[in-house]
């Protein structure tokens, strides 16, 4: 038979039992181009080919979205691959003097 203690529990320890917050998954972030007179179409295929992995015939197809419509969604990452794509993108951008805007938006 077990001792008790001064308290008169009969010395068996309840379990301590954490609950685990539930872990909910990272908001995600559209990037989008943005339609200009100036950049050439050749250019927003080559980019879509470049930075997001598409092939020719997507890439041409997202393009003319873009055209038509003055935007399109490209992609859907989490924060920090939204924003280095966004930086990416204006970054080559500019470095061919061209105003191309892209833009990133929590989905």
């Amino acid at each position: 038979m077990m001792a008790d203690d001064e308290n008169g529990n009969d010395g068996d320890a309840g379990l301590a039992t954490k609950t685990r917050p539930k872990t909910r998954k990272p908001p995600m972030y559209k990037v989008m181009l943005l339609n200009d007179d100036y950049t050439p179409m050749e250019f927003v295929v080559h980019i879509l080919e470049r930075f997001f992995g598409l092939n020719h015939a997507q890439a041409f197809e997202i393009m003319l979205t873009v055209h038509k419509k003055g935007l399109a969604v490209v992609g859907v990452f989490s924060f920090e691959i939204a924003e280095t794509k966004v930086a990416q993108v204006m970054d080559f951008a500019r470095r061919h003097q061209h105003p191309l805007q892209c833009t990133m938006e929590k989905e």
